[in-house]
């Protein structure tokens, strides 16, 4: 019996009525997929030409080991390759740095050198295969290290294609791992795209991240105003340092995340599409049409899995994953069921692998653009998230943009707020999760234990670390090191300089080191 008291509602807290019709304010497309302003797709035909990337987000303990598990993920199918680093390699440490004891390989994979990412990627055809890597505050760095093996390898480095996240906004909002001010963060971004426009032109020079807002507590409206009003304040850095809007532009990509609610997260891709296109026209008039079309990647929700009843999240991820397919979505990685845990197994890998290869060629979806398109709740839907979502980036504008309402917290209170509603919900029962808050009776102690590590791996690497610097040319070192502080510090492509450094050996902290020396550090305000 429906409890006429209860009020049915979106995570994101837009009320649903009982039955969705025109007063619902959902209108019937009259655009067609693959034109302005893209809602239902950014591709006429869509996965009927070419089925979504299919990437997992791999990386634990050496770059030898991460290796073995992309040549498997690759035979088995996988389309592109997704890096996970450990967390000194993404605060930019090297690992016999006294801050990096015991998080060596944990989380990730480490990387230090030039040597690292030549076993990372052996045996692999750069050329050919996409990679994205998760990396932001020593994004140039560890890019810088990527091109330096292909041309080691003889690679035309014009062919590359990838991603690095290099998103440094959202680690301020949401995530953690920055290291400088915003402005110098913001000048190393621009200096990749300046780089890449002349030598990578097919390399996506940043992924603006909404999956970590989102996981961090934002609700689905908050995810796309905070990741978009950070696009806002990139597309204006890069503008502002010479760079014409189509001339980086085009290579933008998005990553967002797919949480359980699933026709708001079906809604929420299309409204994203719609909202960027508009907000890029209306602000930077570009020329290109690609200027103003919003690619994206999506994984599914991390945050949604649970250590009770592990199982149960490979429904979840199956679900996660319909709906960014029926989005629109161009690339996508699916949780593995243990990562609740610990690191994800060979075994669980493949069945999130699987999952997808299942959706792109059993299920038939793969077969039909848009299909819930015209529906009067995803049409109603998607314009709410839509209208909601430009108010709120409004609202930043008012505080003076992304940057400006960052150091003055205003995203990190609006995260605050919803992550304790969204805990409180769960807390007094209104919110279900099975395993956690409901469904209890077959709860049983899960022997799954994850990914193991050698403990020993910190060690080796440091051990790598102590003969690599006792066999490279001190002399050229040095003289790398002075010009990477020397062009922070009185302007010139930071990226060539990064780029000149690792080839000479130079270590990932060692670069990081003489970025501070120019930059500084700093502390993000937490908002609270």
């Amino acid at each position: 019996m429906v409890d006429e008291n209860k009020v049915f509602k979106t995570r994101a807290g837009i009320p649903i009525p009982e039955v969705p019709d025109r007063d619902f304010g959902g209108e019937l497309q009259t655009s067609e997929p693959g034109s302005p302003p893209y809602t239902r797709g950014i591709h006429k035909s869509m996965y009927r030409e070419k089925t979504w990337t299919m990437r997992q987000y791999a990386g634990f303990s050496s770059a030898k080991e991460t290796n073995e598990r992309f040549i498997t993920l690759l035979e088995k199918g996988q389309s592109g390759l997704s890096v996970a680093f450990d967390l000194p390699t993404q605060l930019g440490l090297d690992s016999d740095d006294e801050m990096s004891l015991g998080e060596v390989g944990k989380v990730g994979v480490a990387i230090d050198s030039i040597h690292d990412m030549r076993l990372l990627f052996d045996k692999i055809d750069m050329a050919s295969v996409s990679t994205s890597m998760t990396i932001n505050a020593p994004a140039s760095i560890l890019f810088a290290m990527y091109v330096a093996v292909a041309q080691e390898r003889g690679t035309d480095i014009s062919s590359l294609k990838g991603t690095i996240q290099n998103d440094i906004l959202k680690e301020y909002i949401a995530r953690g791992t920055y290291v400088f001010p915003p402005n110098e963060s913001l000048r190393l971004i621009t200096d990749v795209m300046h780089w890449c426009k002349e030598n990578t032109p097919r390399w996506n020079t940043i992924s603006i991240s909404g999956y970590h807002i989102r996981e961090a507590g934002a609700t689905a409206v908050e995810e796309l105003a905070f990741t978009l009003s950070n696009a806002l304040a990139y597309v204006q850095a890069a503008v502002d340092s010479g760079l014409d809007v189509d001339e980086f532009a085009p290579r933008l990509s998005f990553f967002f995340g797919c949480h359980n609610d699933f026709f708001e997260e079906v809604s929420k891709f299309r409204a994203a599409r719609k909202l960027w296109y508009h907000l890029m026209n209306d602000r930077f008039s570009p020329s290109n049409p690609k200027s103003s079309i919003l690619r994206f990647h999506t994984q599914t929700a991390g945050v949604t899995l649970t250590a009770q009843q592990p199982l149960n999240n490979i429904v979840r991820v199956s679900y996660q994953a319909l709906s960014s397919v029926l989005g629109g979505t161009q690339s996508l990685h699916t949780n593995s069921f243990d990562e609740a845990i610990g690191l994800p197994t060979d075994e669980s890998s493949t069945i999130a692998l699987r999952t997808q290869q299942i959706l792109a060629n059993e299920t038939g979806i793969a077969d039909v653009v848009d299909p819930l398109g015209g529906s009067w709740y995803i049409e109603g839907l998607t314009t709410k998230l839509y209208e909601q979502s430009k108010k709120l980036i409004e609202e930043i504008d008012a505080c003076g943009g992304a940057l400006t309402a960052i150091e003055n917290g205003f995203q990190q209170r609006h995260i605050h707020e919803s992550a304790w509603a969204e805990q409180v919900a769960q807390d007094k029962g209104e919110l279900l999760v099975i395993g956690v808050n409901h469904a209890l009776e077959s709860q049983v102690e899960s022997d799954l234990k994850g990914q193991s590590l050698d403990p020993s791996l910190g060690e080796a690497q440091c051990n790598l670390l102590t003969s690599i610097r006792a066999n490279r040319n001190s002399e050229a070192v040095s003289e790398a090191l002075a010009n990477v502080h020397d062009i922070a510090q009185n302007g010139g492509n930071t990226m060539q300089a990064i780029l000149d450094a690792v080839k000479v050996e130079c270590t990932i902290g060692e670069i990081m080191n003489a970025l501070k020396e120019s930059f500084g550090t700093w502390m993000a305000p937490s908002g609270v």
